[in-house]
């Protein structure tokens, strides 16, 4: 997976993922319109009008982002018909050449993260094929359990060219509460993202990075920078870009010297751009598309053209 996000970032000169966290309230009014009006005031529509706004986005930054980045809890709250929209938009993204990062943050040990592993990244066997209940080529992944819980991973990850992002250092503010507590000296965070580093050996990729990769966040700049450096073949995901307070010079910590190393979220920022421009709503995936553009000039003001080599 991880080669596979890296020539794509390449190709498309965009270290950016597109976060799709599609609160109704973020819906162009004439989407939700027409939904409401065949479905009534309902779940189901509600859901309908997520995966048209979806569609409408990948539509428009298929071809300039390398990957969308869908979080589960935005679809869950829909019900089932939510987590239909969730399978739809996953299979549209890949349908249209993106790659798709699962923001599922899921923790548990054993067998229950076999399941979940299963589910978002692997595929049953039923009637002699092979079936993705997902279909997400990486799923967040929450490691304070310990090895317990990511273990179950790795084995998924290997066979079917899959990978997993681990929190590290989150871009909240109350991060550091837990995270830079210290334990021999060493930052919590710190002993997470050397984990990664140990759980990533078996799974390098061509480029130097495993499919193991770590999220640390654009608000926290030193670290980010620390960390690039402390964990040379892990791949980050770094929120916080945007509407969260961190920018371009934030996040450039993340990026080696090939510009490679990283691919920086913005959720708001991106599907929402359409209010910000103060644009018509029916323009809202042009919108998102110019936000995109615009995120990307941003970030390469800081790291240079992407180089493979």
């Amino acid at each position: 997976m991880i080669d596979r996000l890296i020539e794509r970032i390449a190709e498309t000169q965009n270290p950016t993922v597109a976060g799709l966290d599609p609160k109704l309230d973020y819906v162009p009014d004439f989407i939700k319109a027409e939904m409401f009006e065949k479905y009534g005031e309902t779940l189901k529509a509600a859901a309908k009008a997520l995966l048209a706004f979806n569609k409408g986005l990948i539509d428009a930054l298929c071809d300039v982002v390398p990957a969308v980045k869908p979080q589960c809890a935005y679809y869950e709250m829909y019900g089932y018909h939510g987590v239909k929209t969730l399978y739809k938009t996953i299979a549209y993204a890949k349908k249209k050449g993106m790659l798709v990062i699962t923001d599922g943050k899921r923790n548990d040990i054993g067998t229950t993260m076999e399941a979940y592993a299963m589910a978002h990244l692997g595929a049953l066997s039923l009637g002699g094929e092979a079936v993705e209940p997902f279909g997400g080529d990486a799923l967040t992944v929450n490691g304070y359990l310990g090895s317990d819980g990511i273990t179950p991973l790795l084995k998924i990850c290997k066979e079917r060219d899959k990978g997993i992002f681990v929190l590290v250092k989150t871009s909240n503010l109350s991060s550091g509460e837990l995270q830079d507590r210290l334990v021999d000296g060493k930052p919590v965070y710190q002993l997470m993202g050397e984990m990664c580093e140990a759980w990533g050996s078996e799974l390098a990729g061509k480029y130097g990075y495993s499919s193991v990769g770590a999220v640390v966040g654009a608000t926290y700049p030193k670290q980010l920078e620390e960390l690039r450096v402390k964990l040379p073949h892990t791949f980050f995901l770094v929120p916080g870009y945007g509407a969260q307070g961190g920018g371009a010079a934030d996040a450039a910590g993340a990026f080696d010297s090939r510009g490679l190393g990283a691919i920086v979220n913005s959720s708001r920022g991106i599907i929402c751009a359409y209010r910000k421009e103060g644009c018509p709503e029916t323009d809202y995936a042009g919108a998102a598309r110019r936000e995109a553009l615009r995120m990307k000039e941003d970030l390469l003001s800081q790291i240079g053209t992407i180089r493979l080599d």
